[in-house]
């Protein structure tokens, strides 16, 4: 039985339906990625299934006593007390029954009567019952994975800090359904890469948003996509969902090809003279009407934000050199005799943990800091255009159009007048959301905000510090596109490993004491050229041989006429089996159903997993089919 399922949702606030009689299952021990374009309503999603908004229409069904942890996208801004204590209180009830324990054991010393005796023996009992002697080394263990301080005030930590608190909360209790709404979102590479060991061996349910691809192809063994106001389910991993998706987009455009063409064969035939309109078909006329309807409630794909940068003059043929700079806060050595030349047109990856020194790099290469030792000299004719971490060039009560060009209303790009609305729309601002106020978006909605003030003004150097954070996948491919045909010198900080792998075309990487070394490619180059470190031994798995098959190539080749009416059939046999499954979801999600005669449980159970067995042997086909026709 699903462990929450959501029946029939339907939610609106402003304009088209957020959830359009969505439904969506979470069974045990899955892990669920969850995808959708900015604002298309996946933080909404889990503020529902944990109680915090109502639905207008439908029902959400928890399984009675299971616990719920979620992650938010944004920190509670009113939270107080030590690093320690706000990942303890994750431990709820738990961490209360040790908290009295310890009262009642202290208040033992000064009043030792019997009925403290009890009360203490009654605690021990319950704490033996819940396994919650050893909640303090839990806490202790998920605080040092995620690099913090235990004693530190809340209120003194730096945003992606305070971020990295409220996740080691969330993975504490290890409760049977976790909700991460953009879990690595501030958390380095280190910090990642453990936390994906951390969930795939999780024995709970994990549903997750993220935009980092390769945490989602490492973790995800399910992808369900908010798309106009539906769920689409992919029982798949994330490359594998990839292929099918486009598959689907294809299909769904041909087909809304074939209808629009059939609409305006319609139209010019109900237009035609009076001799025509007598003789004309009352039943083909209603017909039209029909789709006429159908053509109004069509809900295609929402635009692309279409980023384009403006041209600049061309940097001298050197832009950087560093020659033996060294820099220290305090005690602590950031950066120790660092040299290189950085020439144009170069693409140059900086990565490295969390407060190691990269922005204070940055700054150093920009001229922006002077070392404390060594020199950089700056090559001619620059124009630098800097996407700060924080986003702290935006200002917070102006409006996002005055964030871009203050009052005026015409911005000049490559040359050219634009309205600053026209320009705006290109980034999926409408006009409304133009005119808003910045401190009211949402994380995504700042960040391309910032990629059009960004690109607003001509430039050679593009300096980015965290750029991906809270970007939609469909954004962050486009800014990856932009970026490789951008014909001056990029510096990128990122955590982003797919994002450096496809974009970077060398690494700087701070490997520890003050030590920077440089290695050409991007993240998986540096990963195979870096000095070996010591690994954990990894998780073994045995597999029966039974269950191993010999996999034989795919050589391309003409389909026959039965293998391409099977291709041209398998998605509506796809589709027609993924109706009857969700049906069968939402009827063994009813706890009523389970009042019911045995036989009809027992044959309905049957049916689910019968089901998932045809669904994936129906998907590999169509892969193969596919794949053999290429």
């Amino acid at each position: 039985m699903a462990l929450i399922s959501i029946q029939e949702a339907t939610l609106k606030f402003n304009g088209p339906l957020i959830f359009d009689r969505l439904s969506l299952q979470l069974e045990s021990g899955e892990r669920v990625a969850l995808l959708g374009r900015n604002g298309a309503g996946k933080t909404t999603l889990m503020k529902i299934m944990v109680g915090q908004l109502a639905l207008d229409e439908g029902k959400i069904i928890c399984q009675e006593g299971i616990q719920v942890t979620h992650l938010p996208q944004e920190v509670p801004v009113d939270t107080e007390g030590s690093v320690f204590d706000i990942v303890l209180s994750g431990l709820g009830e738990r961490a209360n029954l040790l908290s009295q324990y310890h009262q009642v054991a202290h208040r033992l010393h000064t009043e030792h009567t019997p009925e403290l005796l009890k009360q203490l023996d009654d605690l021990q009992t319950e704490l033996d019952c819940t396994g919650s002697w050893d909640v303090n080394n839990q806490v202790e263990y998920v605080i040092d994975r995620m690099k913090l301080d235990g004693e530190m005030d809340f209120k003194s930590l730096s945003g992606g800090q305070k971020r990295r608190v409220f996740l080691a909360r969330a993975l504490v209790l290890r409760p049977e359904v976790l909700l991460l709404d953009e879990p690595t979102n501030h958390l380095d590479i280190d910090s990642i890469n453990w936390l994906e060991g951390f969930l795939s061996n999780y024995p709970g349910t994990i549903f997750f948003v993220t935009h980092d691809r390769m945490f989602m192809t490492h973790t995800a063994t399910r992808i369900v996509e908010l798309e106009r106001g539906k769920i689409y389910s992919w029982a798949c991993d994330y490359n594998t969902f990839l292929k099918r998706k486009q598959a689907a987009l294809d299909i769904e455009e041909s087909t809304w090809n074939r209808f629009d063409k059939k609409l305006a064969e319609e139209e010019i035939w109900i237009r035609q003279g009076v001799k025509a309109r007598r003789k004309r078909n009352e039943g083909r006329a209603n017909a039209l009407k029909r789709l006429r309807e159908e053509k109004k409630t069509q809900r295609k794909q929402e635009g692309q934000v279409r980023m384009r940068a403006q041209k600049s003059i061309i940097s001298g043929h050197r832009v950087v050199k560093a020659s033996q700079v060294s820099f220290s806060y305090g005690n602590k050595c950031l950066i120790r005799d660092f040299s290189a030349q950085i020439m144009r047109q170069d693409k140059i990856g900086v990565i490295g943990p969390n407060g190691s020194g990269k922005t204070t790099l940055l700054r150093l290469l920009l001229g922006k800091l002077s070392p404390q030792g060594g020199k950089v000299v700056l090559g001619t004719d620059l124009e630098v255009a800097y996407c700060d971490q924080l986003r702290e060039q935006l200002d917070e009560e102006k409006t996002v159009a005055e964030n871009i060009n203050d009052e005026s209303e015409t911005i000049i790009v490559n040359g050219k007048p634009r309205h600053i609305l026209g320009y705006l729309q290109d980034f999926l601002f409408t006009p409304d959301r133009a005119r808003t106020q910045v401190k009211v978006l949402s994380g995504g909605e700042r960040n391309r905000l910032f990629l059009a003030r960004l690109f607003s003004k001509p430039s050679n150097v593009l300096v980015m510090d965290e750029p991906t954070n809270d970007l939609d996948i469909e954004t962050l491919e486009l800014l990856e596109e932009l970026l490789l045909e951008y014909p001056g010198t990029l510096l990128l900080v990122s955590h982003d490993r797919t994002f450096l792998n496809n974009v970077v075309t060398s690494t700087i990487v701070f490997e520890g004491d003050g030590i920077i070394n440089a290695y050409p490619g991007g993240y998986d180059d540096w990963l195979n050229q870096r000095q070996p470190v010591s690994k954990p031994e990894p998780l073994k798995i045995e597999v029966k041989k039974s269950t191993l098959k010999k996999i034989k190539p795919v050589v391309a080749r003409k389909l026959t006429h039965k293998e391409q009416q099977e291709l041209d059939g398998l998605p509506l046999r796809i589709e027609k089996l993924e109706e009857e499954q969700a049906m069968l979801y939402g009827l063994l999600a009813d706890f009523s159903f389970y009042q019911r005669d045995q036989a009809e449980i027992s044959q309905a159970k049957a049916r689910s997993a019968h089901l998932s067995e045809e669904l994936q042997k129906a998907y590999e086909r169509w892969d193969y089919l596919a794949e053999l026709a290429e």
